[in-house]
């Protein structure tokens, strides 16, 4: 990316709050960016001097007087932070909708963006030249990413600090990168991975980049999928067999298991997490300190969304003594269990399935759906999510002018090898990416 002169950079904050009018893609824009390369992040990644919500009303007016080590991280190598990106609260989401300002897809704003990282995936499908730091826990960096017509990277669960992550699920969260190439991905997880003293899950294990010539679709996957994504998957198979790759398949047994094992292990860590807003010290607080505890507790918790509540309610009773065997421990069982099906499948080659079911649907449609149907959708993310595997959403086609993502997965501490394979696809087919607008 070219330096941008000062004048560049008061054009750009202009460039980003008419993206944030037109799609909500911010939660806060910085309006003093005044040097280094500029990036946008995901409103759960703190960074020092900008508020720092996580789309929440609880968080309001909350502004970290530190930086997350992946911004630490990138502000000693020359980046700056153009302004926190919108999200579902607290990473709830699949669409971005639950949030105050619904987000809208780039493309065509009757559309919804994706979930939870929807903000990045609009900011880099909007800004020319423009990358931004997200997060996963279940898929919020695949499905955005594929919705929106942008490369977005998962990676290997450990190899980047969370430290200054509002936690969604401690076991499931992995920060990871979103950009128009596979190319900009390298370069910036080159960045920010690595151990760090103040995140223990961290690890400076050495990542590999050893590209595959072979792919294996899970069929039963597969199945699950909506028949024009398949149509369009199928092509994309034919593309990669006439460029010599192999393509294996598979059926991996219990794969139906993984949406409910992700959100019961999910929700279990997730109301955990959230317990601390309360208005004492985390969350936005009361001003009557002189109320009982409970009346305090239910004035300050009373600012969650209805996601939030759903989420914390459920997850509480995930976690309570006389059912915690039933559900949790049983989901921990059959989620290592999936995690060794996926290790053996992954020795043939990449696994390569659709990013998500269903083509980009409406956001009227989507309002009208249970939260049950809703959580199915993420039925083609949560297993690399659930096993930390790092995956990568490439878009691959366009039908009716909206993008269609692929999900390419590799095995663990394979980033560099996931990224090879979409570095590949971008240069060897000689594919036109399309954006919405810069």
């Amino acid at each position: 990316m070219n330096a941008h002169t000062v004048m560049d950079y008061k054009k750009l904050v202009s460039v980003a709050k008419n993206v944030d009018e037109k799609f909500n893609a911010f939660n806060a824009i910085n309006e003093n960016l005044s040097g280094g390369r500029p990036i946008s992040v995901k409103d759960n990644i703190c960074v020092s001097g900008l508020e720092c919500t996580a789309s929440s009303r609880v968080l309001r007016g909350y502004i970290p007087p530190f930086d997350a080590t992946v911004v630490e991280k990138l502000k000693n190598k020359g980046f700056s932070v153009l302004g926190k990106t919108n999200m579902d609260e607290f990473g709830f989401g699949s669409f971005g909708l639950n949030t105050e300002k619904q987000t809208k897809n780039p493309f065509n704003p009757e559309y919804c963006a994706g979930g939870s990282s929807a903000g990045s995936a609009i900011a880099t499908a909007s800004i020319k030249d423009h990358i931004s730091i997200a997060e996963s826990t279940g898929g919020s960096i695949s499905a955005p990413a594929a919705f929106c017509g942008v490369v977005g990277f998962t990676p290997t669960y450990g190899t980047v600090s969370r430290f200054g992550l509002i936690d969604y699920a401690n076991s499931l969260d992995k920060i990871g990168v979103m950009s128009r190439t596979s190319r900009d991905i390298r370069e910036v997880f080159g960045i920010i991975r690595g151990g760090d003293e103040r995140d223990t899950t961290s690890t400076d294990r050495e990542v590999k980049d050893e590209p595959k010539r072979a792919v294996t679709v899970v069929d039963n996957l597969l199945d699950l999928v909506d028949g024009e994504v398949k149509e369009h998957f199928q092509d994309l198979l034919g593309k990669l067999m006439n460029a010599g790759f192999k393509v294996n398949h598979t059926k991996i047994e219990g794969i139906e298991y993984a949406v409910p094992v992700y959100y019961i292990i999910s929700m279990a860590e997730a109301s955990t997490n959230l317990a601390k807003y309360q208005g004492f010290k985390y969350g936005k607080g009361a001003v009557d300190y002189g109320t009982d505890y409970n009346t305090f507790f239910k004035r300050a918790r009373a600012s969650f969304g209805a996601e939030a509540k759903r989420r914390i309610i459920l997850g509480t009773f995930i976690r309570s003594a006389s059912v915690k065997s039933r559900y949790y421990e049983k989901a921990l069982r059959i989620r290592a269990n999936l995690i060794k099906k996926l290790k053996v499948a992954l020795k043939s080659g990449y696994l390569l399935s659709p990013t998500m079911p269903i083509k980009t649907p409406r956001i009227d449609e989507i309002e009208r759906l249970s939260p049950a149907k809703i959580y199915a959708m993420d039925v083609l993310t949560v297993l690399p999510n659930l096993a930390g595997l790092p995956h990568m959403s490439f878009p691959y086609a366009y039908p009716e002018d909206m993008p269609i993502g692929a999900q390419i997965v590799g095995d663990h501490f394979d980033d560099y090898s996931v990224m090879s394979f979409v570095d590949e696809w971008e240069k060897s087919f000689k594919y036109k990416f399309k954006y919405s607008m810069g």
